[in-house]
């Protein structure tokens, strides 16, 4: 039981990174057998958000942890937590910024909507015995802080502002992810793969049809397993 206590301050507290090494520290062999494969999950996502009059995608880096256990023969069931993941949009123009209440500077530059998400997959993963993938099910994310920011360049300075908006933007996301890869060994191996989320849920308040894409290229290290 304490280790469970434990597990869970860390995966709800700010220190990301230390969470993974705990994480690996406290399970290690425990989570990597026949039926169960755990390690860290890492990426590249480029999203935006629907409904909106831009639609340049944002792109951000994330990173957690994934759990993979087999539920029968090639079936298994994939989940796990980006603790670290940005969805939102880029180059918001001057009508989303009037909803969303920012003044423009005087400077010339471009505005994102950044969301940071604790985001959570529940999937249906069929692996073929050449180790290809295919994966569907649902995706949850869970908002934890958000804002637009101001990026502007010249030869003579270079800025950076933010102004945080959590309050306009839904707290629960959830949406249909699809996706497959390939394992590069057939034993605690590195997975390749790409996956692709479609929200369902509004994203601002008061702003219907907003709703979350992206698209994640994604590796999966496992941890702990093998005979070392």
């Amino acid at each position: 039981m304490k280790k469970i206590y434990i597990l869970i301050v860390f995966l709800f507290s700010g220190y990301t990174m230390h969470s993974q090494i705990l994480l690996s520290l406290l399970f290690g062999d425990k989570l990597n057998s026949d039926g169960i494969e755990f390690g860290l999950d890492g990426g590249l996502n480029w999203s935006d958000i629907s409904g909106l009059e831009t639609s340049d995608k944002l792109t951000s880096f994330n990173i957690g942890f994934y759990l993979n256990l087999r539920l029968k023969s090639q079936w298994h069931l994939s989940t796990g937590i980006l603790a670290k993941s940005n969805l939102g949009v880029d180059k918001l123009t001057s009508n989303e910024l009037n909803f969303l209440g920012i003044i423009p500077y005087e400077e010339n530059g471009t505005y994102s909507q950044k969301i940071n998400y604790f985001i959570a997959p529940a999937l249906i993963k069929y692996v073929f015995k050449n180790r290809i993938h295919v994966e569907l099910g649902p995706q949850f994310g869970i908002k934890y802080r958000a804002w637009v920011e101001f990026n502007s360049e010249t030869d003579k300075k270079e800025i950076n502002i933010k102004e945080f908006n959590k309050d306009r933007i839904n707290f629960f996301d959830s949406g249909i992810a699809i996706g497959s890869g390939y394992k590069l060994m057939a034993e605690n191996g590195i997975t390749l793969g790409i996956r692709y989320y479609l929200g369902l849920t509004n994203v601002y308040r008061g702003f219907k049809n907003t709703r979350n894409n992206s698209i994640f290229l994604k590796v999966n290290i496992p941890m702990g397993g093998g005979k070392n």
